[in-house]
This record gives C-alpha cells, structure tokens and sequence, in this order.
C-alpha cells in the first residue's frame, strides 16, 4: 500500500499523505475502533470535525494506537457558521481539548454558509474567523489552515483580506463530479484540493459503465474511482467501518490509461447534464 506512505506538499511547505481517512457519518461509538483500524493498516492521515461529533473517539484512537503523534496528520474543522474571531479562537481551542492533543496539522472553515439558512450571507464572519486562525497558525498551534466547500466567490474574499493564502480546499469530487471552476481557482493559488466522497457518497456503484472499466483494470469500483481522484491530483477522503476495504481503498497499485481517464472525464460531463 505504497500510497499511504505518499505526500503531497502545501504551499508552505508541510508535507500532508496523500490519502486520508474520513469519518464523516461514523458515530462516536464507532469512531474509535474505525481510526484504530485505520491507523493498523497504515493510515497516517485521519480527518474530522466539530459537526461529526466524534473528535473524543478520535483522539482516544490516535493516543491508543501506540504510533507517534507527530506521524499522524490530524485534520479537523470550524463548525459552520463562523461567527467571529474570539468564537474561532474559543471553538478551537474546545476541539483541541476534545480531540486530547497539543496541536492540530490541519484547520478549516467547516463551510462558507448558514447551515440553517444559506442564502443569509457570513462573508464577513468568515474574514474575521480567517483572521483568528491565521493567528493560531502563526503561534503554532495549527501548522496548516484551509477551508471547506469553498466557492471561487468564498475562496476570493479570503484572498483580498487575509494575509495567508488557504492552503487547502476541502471540496466534494468524484467521477461525474469535478467542479472544475473551483478546481482550476485553487490550482491558480496552489490550494490543495482534498477530494471528500470520492465515492459520489455511493452512487457510483450502481453504475454498469464503472464496474466494466474496473474489471478492466482487476480493480473494485472504489479503487478505480479513488485512483482518478488521486490522478487529477486531488487528495481523496475515502471512509468505511470495514477494515477489508480500508485495505482495499490504498491498495491502488495501478495506473489509469489516458484514454480511459477521458472516457471518466466524459462520464462527469454526461452526469453534470
């Protein structure tokens, strides 16, 4: 599973693995054993957040596992809406007390909306919640900060007022769903796109077109598609409860043709009409 020990470089130069394990919708009863798992088979970089209510389970896995905690990347985020500066700075300071651990690798603004209300505007929260944690990264505290569901509107506004460029966009990208504007923005500035559901949170295994290319290739269709994630060089955030198929999802000893990567590239234009 050479992939998990790959990276990807930040524009600040952190190195960050080039596959993470995700635990969104993955209860905190859960949670542990699942980061546990992960962590065994050789995961090395764990991602969650305030809204997946399950930062204590994590955490207890990260100390429990034994491994070093500068070996693991830990990731988590602002919970939506950013309310401020002080907020960012109290709610960060809860999760990381939550989480039991001295710093965090990776920050970001859970999203740029009102989760109650999207079409109420929080621009100027955001810019301040920005502020707070360009802040806490220049204390250390976090040695990397991003966003998440960012649009190009979102990701320019930081940009005209922050100090620091994100270094991350966590964004949702599959097959049949690239959202190339935003991509092509954060390529412009150097922000990494981390690719959440790169499973199309499980639509793409229904699909004739994507289990035929996966034989193919002696592949399941989970690992075909995170691989294309990983060949339009996103960082993929595969997440499952069966420690199977986390072997399974980095076990991606295997290249894409050119060819193919069209017909999948196509796929995402048939599936966006």
């Amino acid at each position: 599973m050479k992939t998990l020990t790959e990276t990807y470089t930040l524009h600040n130069g952190l190195k960050i693995p080039k596959i993470a394990f995700g635990t969104w919708q993955i209860p905190n009863e859960d949670a542990y054993q699942a980061v546990l798992d992960a962590l065994a088979v050789g995961y090395r970089h764990i991602d969650t957040a305030k809204s997946y209510h399950n930062e204590d389970a994590v955490g207890r896995a990260i100390k429990d596992s034994g491994i070093p905690r500068d070996d693991i990347f830990v990731v988590s985020k602002l919970r939506a809406p950013a309310i401020g500066y002080d907020e960012t700075i109290a709610s960060f300071e809860a999760q990381l007390k939550e989480l039991g651990l001295d710093y965090l690798d990776l920050y970001l603004i859970h999203a740029p909306w009102n989760w109650s209300d999207r079409s109420v505007s929080v621009t100027p929260q955001n810019i301040e919640a920005w502020r707070a944690m360009e802040d806490l990264y220049k204390q250390g505290k976090i040695r990397s900060i991003g966003v998440s569901n960012f649009s190009v509107k979102d990701l320019q506004a930081l940009l005209d007022h922050g100090t620091i460029v994100p270094m991350v966009n966590q964004i949702r990208f599959s097959v049949g769903f690239t959202q190339d504007e935003i991509v092509n923005f954060c390529n412009e500035h150097n922000i990494l796109i981390e690719a959440y559901s790169p499973l199309g949170t499980g639509s793409v295994f229904s699909d004739s077109n994507l289990e035929a290319m996966a034989k193919k290739y002696d592949v399941s269709i989970a690992q075909l598609c995170i691989q294309y994630c990983l060949e339009k060089g996103t960082l993929p955030l595969p997440k499952t409860r069966s420690k199977d198929r986390m072997i399974q999802n980095a076990t991606l000893d295997f290249g894409i043709k050119e060819d193919d990567m069209k017909v999948l590239d196509a796929f995402e234009e048939i599936q966006r009409l």
